[in-house]
């Protein structure tokens, strides 16, 4: 079965669907996109697409943004992911792009007058950072952007250059990832996930204001913590030097599930293995995202009809 993608308002093989090299998205960067996550269930038989509204809700604010007006809502947004994922039929976790993006052929920098078009496709994906045994972090000499010069709470396209650049140059010095600093310095991200630390056995994670994106992943580790475990998260500015004395110490994001991380700038986090919050907390998760906890099942839509009693 051929991959497919959903461009110009109807499903084509995923090799038919291009767009031209003066597209204004392609020159400029004006765009934004989303990452759902399609969980295999191999004893079920099933997909289960993660938070997919909560997914599209974000795109929309990203959409108002970058002044981009798409045609769907999220229920049509929804029904469209899963028509394509029933078409593509891969039995293996798969990631999903939805992208909004400013499709007129002209140059000229700008967001007015401007068409809008929207696209998404599918694709297989593994895991993106090792969630066993744990990644080992830099601090990168690179900044995270700054509210003031990119809203870093939508997901836009021309942003993430400020990620890859800190995401390389963390692999060129030996890492497997980046931690990013606001301005003043503070902890804000990884180069695309959400970072939290254990202190005093609770968890802790920088706020709105220290320039992150308001991780779906993240917002789904605190309600379970908080729920599950009776754990409260608090969310304040991070001081460099907290991220050497934590206890604990993971990242967050839809791609990176919950991947604990134990070494930072050559330091060991706690004594340089999981920790047993992290482990805690994976199990929740992995136990939400494939439809086994019954708590959390209006978090997961399935794809296919069940093959599998």
């Amino acid at each position: 079965m051929p991959p497919y993608a959903f461009f110009n308002g109807k499903f084509v093989p995923l090799s038919e669907a291009k767009i031209g090299i003066m597209t204004h998205a392609f020159n400029y960067g004006t765009a934004c996109f989303e990452g759902i996550r399609g969980n295999w269930d191999e004893e079920l038989g099933q997909m289960y697409l993660f938070r997919v509204s909560d997914h599209y809700r974000r795109l929309l604010e990203s959409c108002r943004v970058l002044q981009i007006e798409i045609p769907h809502t999220i229920d049509e947004l929804l029904g469209l992911t899963v028509e394509l994922v029933q078409r593509c039929g891969y039995r293996e976790d798969t990631y999903v792009r939805p992208l909004a993006y400013k499709s007129s052929e002209q140059v000229g920098v700008r967001l007015h007058n401007l068409e809008s078009s929207f696209l998404l496709f599918a694709v297989p994906f593994g895991p993106y950072l090792d969630i066993t045994k744990g990644a080992k972090c830099c601090v990168s000499s690179w900044r995270r952007i700054d509210d003031s010069m990119i809203p870093p709470r939508a997901k836009i396209n021309g942003l993430y250059v400020n990620s890859a650049l800190a995401k390389t140059e963390a692999f060129e010095k030996g890492f497997d990832e980046a931690i990013l600093l606001t301005h003043d310095g503070h902890v804000s991200e990884g180069s695309g996930e959400n970072i939290f630390l254990v202190i005093d056995g609770q968890l802790v994670t920088p706020s709105s204001s220290d320039n992150i994106l308001i991780g779906i992943t993240r917002d789904t580790v605190i309600t379970l913590a908080q729920q599950e475990l009776g754990i409260e998260t608090i969310e304040r500015s991070i001081d460099r030097g907290e991220l050497y004395t934590a206890e604990e110490c993971f990242l967050t994001g839809t791609a990176a599930h919950i991947t604990p991380v134990i070494e930072i700038d050559h330091r060991k986090v706690g004594r340089g293995e999981v920790g047993e919050i992290t482990k805690k907390l994976q199990a929740l998760y992995f136990d939400a995202i494939l439809g086994k906890n019954k708590k959390y099942l209006d978090w997961c839509t399935p794809a296919y009809k069940l093959v599998k009693a």
